[in-house]
């Protein structure tokens, strides 16, 4: 294994590590879960999960105990603690981590009666696990620094030298590593590796979504690529931090297109697979995706002919690329984001 490659090991055994410590106690009061719970390991919003859980529970009986953490911290749990993992159900924000999870051979395959109700494009092939939610990928800008007809058409242009100091990104999280391994699924790794040191190069590098967004509202910098849904709930609050914006989405196609896939997946050493499934079906159902359509996510539903929330453009025409989710492939992306001196 190269050098790089160590790191990325490293790197991922050290947030399961912190994980085990950090995220993975039981939502609620404190003490032992209750042996007959459903545990969720959720990296997807608390709140949204929270809420889901909540009406699960008064609509089926069942009891579930959440244990939060993000996309790669859980993921990389799951994968160190194999088989002996108490969880019973992961979810998760993007899909890099839930196919770690499937690529190590510890998800149980979702039931057919599930996966009928979510169109193809929003699930792997594999029927491993099932995508729950989406979101799109865009280009926050500034209107009074750039105008929209100088924005790039494709998220590819941005490494170019034109674009120094111009946009900006929050390299450091699961969404945006989520968005370079659709650039390293449609452009291939040499490509994806020269539009890193490109984005070393050119970009401004932020904590979050939240603070690239309000960087570009406050006009630190003309452009920044987000997740739709912080903008959308930030204009239906305040619009504190985007009243100065306006969105921007690539080419239909481009791999700036991209629309990130939340999954679910029922663990094959659950103590509860009935349950789990059971789960797994209500979430993508009509009670679980009207939640997620009306709720205050404003992430897309996947499933069972539920609308997104107004003024949500319909899913279908965001131009998204064709891609798999399952060939997501988050090491590689943090092997070659870490060579790049992102990470």
């Amino acid at each position: 294994m190269h050098a790089s490659g160590l790191r990325s090991v490293a790197l991922l055994a050290s947030l399961a590590s912190i994980a085990a410590v950090t995220a993975c106690a039981p939502a609620g009061e404190g003490g032992a879960a209750d042996a007959d719970a459903l545990i969720i390991y959720n990296a997807q919003h608390e709140q949204l999960t929270e809420e889901w859980t909540a009406v699960f529970t008064e609509e089926t009986g069942i009891e579930v105990v959440l244990r939060n953490g993000g996309d790669s911290e859980l993921g990389s749990q799951l994968v160190q603690e194999g088989d002996a993992s108490p969880a019973d159900v992961f979810l998760t924000e993007n899909s890099p981590a839930m196919s770690l999870v499937e690529q190590a051979g510890l998800l149980a395959p979702v039931d057919d009666a599930t996966l009928e109700v979510v169109p193809q494009q929003f699930r792997p092939s594999s029927g491993a696990w099932t995508g729950i939610a989406a979101r799109d990928t865009v280009l926050v800008y500034n209107p009074d620094l750039i105008s929209e007809d100088e924005l790039p058409d494709s998220i590819m242009q941005l490494q170019d030298p034109q674009w120094k100091g111009k946009w900006g990104a929050a390299p450091g999280g699961a969404d945006f590593q989520a968005i370079v391994s659709a650039i390293l699924a449609t452009e291939g790794e040499e490509a994806a590796a020269a539009w890193l040191a490109g984005m070393q190069e050119n970009a401004e590098k932020y904590r979050n979504n939240i603070v690239t967004m309000k960087a570009v509202n406050d006009g630190e910098v003309p452009m920044g690529i987000i997740y739709h849904y912080y903008w959308y709930r930030d204009q239906a609050d305040t619009k504190e931090s985007s009243g100065n914006t306006a969105l921007h989405r690539f080419a239909a196609g481009d791999p700036g297109a991209f629309v990130s896939i939340s999954g679910g997946g029922v663990l094959a050493s659950s103590d509860h697979p009935e349950e789990a499934q059971q789960f797994l079906s209500w979430l993508v159902g009509e009670s679980g995706q009207t939640i997620l359509g009306e709720g205050y996510s404003y992430e897309y539903p996947v499933a069972s002919g539920i609308p997104p929330r107004s003024p949500l453009p319909p899913l279908e025409s965001l131009g998204a690329p064709e891609i798999d989710p399952s060939v997501l492939n988050g090491p590689t992306v943090i092997d070659l984001m870490t060579e790049a001196g992102l990470l």
